[in-house]
């Protein structure tokens, strides 16, 4: 009997699958690995625990690994829109990155907020908020829960809420 996998499982094995390049990027929060396919950016993971950054001549990578380093010197240099990004989602999904890639950073919306932006509700903004394949690129973590942090990439694990906190405070936002 064959054993299923998780719907997570799977995003990751297309990801890989599909992507044709992968290299990998050091941060403040930690190393990163870029797959991107077709010249453009697919997915961005985080690895916990790996210690150095391995860097492949990649050139849908190039501009992404300049523009993670230059976000993490200041975050007013965020690129937006910028970036040859293409996240693999539902349509749905797709229209909900797109929107959060409008929010400039310092900013926080509420996933209720998202929602009534989006005609839509906040337990789907979450949702797709979690299936994200490009945090930080595209800002989840600017999204919160009404009262508090909410949760961030799928995550309410401590080193997640972590990363969502110091994201926050490195683009000026101190209330949370």
């Amino acid at each position: 009997m064959r054993r299923r996998t998780t719907s997570r499982r799977k995003e990751n094995q297309e990801a890989r699958a599909d992507s044709s390049t992968r290299c990998r990027v050091a941060t403040p929060l930690g190393v990163f690995e870029l797959h991107a396919g077709e010249g453009y950016l697919n997915a961005l993971r985080f690895l916990p625990g790996v210690a150095a950054a391995k860097t492949l001549g990649c050139p849908a990578c190039a501009p992404v690994r300049a523009a993670l380093r230059a976000y993490f010197l200041d975050a007013r240099s965020w690129p937006g829109t910028a970036l040859p990004l293409r996240p693999r989602g539902t349509p749905f999904q797709r229209r909900v990155w797109k929107q959060l890639l409008r929010i400039p950073p310092g900013c926080v919306l509420s996933y209720g907020d998202l929602a009534r932006l989006l005609r839509s509700a906040p337990r789907a903004m979450g949702q797709a908020c979690r299936r994200n394949p490009l945090s930080i690129l595209v800002p989840c973590h600017r999204i919160v829960a009404s009262r508090g942090l909410g949760g961030y990439h799928g995550g309410s694990r401590a080193p997640d809420l972590e990363r969502k906190r110091w994201l926050l405070r490195h683009e000026g936002v101190s209330s949370l």
